[in-house]
């Protein structure tokens, strides 16, 4: 699917209100499909918690911060990332309890993981950041919008939601999880992955999030969705001052329109820009269509 049919036609609506050092290790480097340099680390945060991640770009450019959904990994954004320019500062990473990061006892509520966000920030001396959320990642990105207006230069929430309270996609796959046991069951974790697309993408990328979805356990996949069905932050999304751009594939079969409605009603200047035929995920369908309306909105906040 090219980028230009995912563009067009797009709609963009929105309400018209206006909106106001820890140790690194760094493991490898190589040539994301842009050229550039992409950077593989680790960061250990004050908590103890190691999370990897990679990071691209001029680091006097523009910091844009990108969180991974529900069982995947900074992987997620392989793509993306390669459609980066040079001036786009990006770093991805892996929450805690996914891909190889450090798997703690405890610690995946929203908070939770919106605190190591704001830790992993200070670990590389970002005191602002684009924030960029993918799913569960999209929930993690508001509460920290939330948490930390001052240091949010923009906020993008991808196939996200205001709650997961009531849906019944996610009491359903509460009930599957709940059930799982170790190691998870391989035809599983596709049949999950394959839920969040539309269209259909790269062998090597599907293989690549199934793999990333098999390294968590089957406590994380209990623990990480727990999390967001017991927080709530619906009440508080007023408080949200960033720039903020709602982006939502229109054959999403996780979330909906009105999730999306919701949240451009509530967050105070909010857009909502729709990609008709895309599922869940798509910047895993066009990346390179995601990237450029991404680096757009960068651009726009940091001008």
């Amino acid at each position: 699917m090219s980028a230009k049919t995912m563009r067009q036609p797009v709609t963009i609506e929105a309400p018209t209100r206006a909106g106001p050092a820890p140790p690194r290790v760094e493991a490898r480097s190589r040539a994301g499909g842009s050229g550039i340099a992409m950077s593989m680390r680790e960061l250990e945060l004050p908590n103890g918690v190691r999370l990897p991640f990679v990071e691209q770009g001029e680091r006097s450019g523009v910091p844009v911060l990108l969180l991974h959904g529900y069982t995947d990994s900074w992987r997620s954004f392989e793509g993306v990332l390669a459609h980066l320019p040079n001036s786009v500062h990006a770093c991805a990473l892996t929450f805690r309890g996914h891909g190889n990061a450090e798997r703690p006892l405890e610690g995946y509520r929203t908070a939770d993981f919106a605190r190591d966000v704001a830790a992993f920030m200070d670990g590389l001396d970002l005191g602002q950041a684009v924030i960029v959320g993918h799913s569960m990642g999209s929930y993690v990105a508001q509460r920290f919008a939330i948490e930390h207006p001052e240091r949010t230069l923009g906020l993008v929430l991808m196939g996200s939601f205001p709650t997961m309270r009531g849906n019944p996609v996610i009491s359903a796959l509460g009930e599957s999880v709940s059930e799982l046991v170790d190691p998870i069951d391989r035809d599983f974790a596709l049949d999950f992955q394959l839920s969040t697309l539309a269209r259909p993408v790269p062998p090597a990328l599907l293989e690549t999030v199934v793999q990333e979805s098999l390294k968590v356990p089957a406590r994380i996949w209990k623990a990480a969705l727990r999390g967001p069905l017991q927080d709530d932050h619906a009440a508080d999304l007023g408080r949200i001052r960033a720039p903020t751009l709602i982006v939502w594939g229109d054959r999403d079969a996780i979330f909906g329109r009105r999730d999306q409605d919701t949240l451009a009603a509530a967050i105070p200047g909010a857009r909502l820009l729709v990609y008709p035929g895309a599922g869940h995920a798509f910047h895993w369908e066009a990346p390179e269509c995601f990237a450029a309306d991404l680096v757009a909105f960068v651009e726009s906040v940091a001008s």
